[in-house]
């Protein structure tokens, strides 16, 4: 770890995955705030929907010292590899592009950047949200990363794990990360 570099400090790396089409904009408000204000980096896709509306929400809190950053998928062809349109979304400050595509394939699937985004994350949270989520659920499952899932039912996210807590109160959400670290 560089120790020359002035102000340089680690901080952890919140994962928020859901949903690609649906902001859920309350929970993401919540969620991109607190973690803003407790001085983490935020993590998502860096699509549209929970990972817009939660970077959005992110980036808009002042003095905040984390970076809102993203694993940006793409378009994979024989020639070319292009993000996927709508990629990464205006708020992500600093996007990491991959040739990796999207995650919507089966778990087991090397070319998901979905490996990455769980890899990457101390912690992850969960918002609803569709094959994508699940998909990095169970990878959470499998490599072990921490997480949670901010959720009103389970089947928010068909086919979560039963080992991934489920928690509609927002205040658990926080003790849970906190105690992850």
């Amino acid at each position: 770890m560089p120790t020359n570099v002035p102000n340089f400090k680690r901080r952890p790396i919140i994962g928020v995955m859901g949903s690609h089409s649906n902001p859920h904009i309350k929970r993401s408000r919540q969620v991109g705030q607190w973690i803003a204000k407790a001085g983490f980096h935020l993590l998502t896709g860096g699509g549209a929907g929970v990972m817009g509306a939660v970077s959005k929400s992110f980036v808009e809190v002042t003095d905040r010292s984390g970076l809102a950053l993203a694993i940006v998928p793409c378009i994979s062809s024989d020639t070319e590899h292009s993000p996927v349109l709508g990629y990464p979304n205006p708020w992500v400050e600093l996007p990491i592009y991959t040739h990796l595509e999207r995650g919507l394939e089966p778990i087991d699937n090397t070319n998901s950047r979905n490996n990455i985004n769980v890899l990457t994350s101390t912690v992850l949270i969960f918002l609803p949200g569709g094959e994508g989520t699940e998909s990095e659920a169970r990878l959470a499952v499998r490599y072990g990363t921490p997480c949670i899932a901010f959720l009103r039912f389970r089947d928010e996210i068909p086919g979560l794990p039963d080992s991934i807590i489920v928690e509609s109160n927002f205040t658990y959400i926080q003790k849970f990360v906190h105690a992850s670290l």
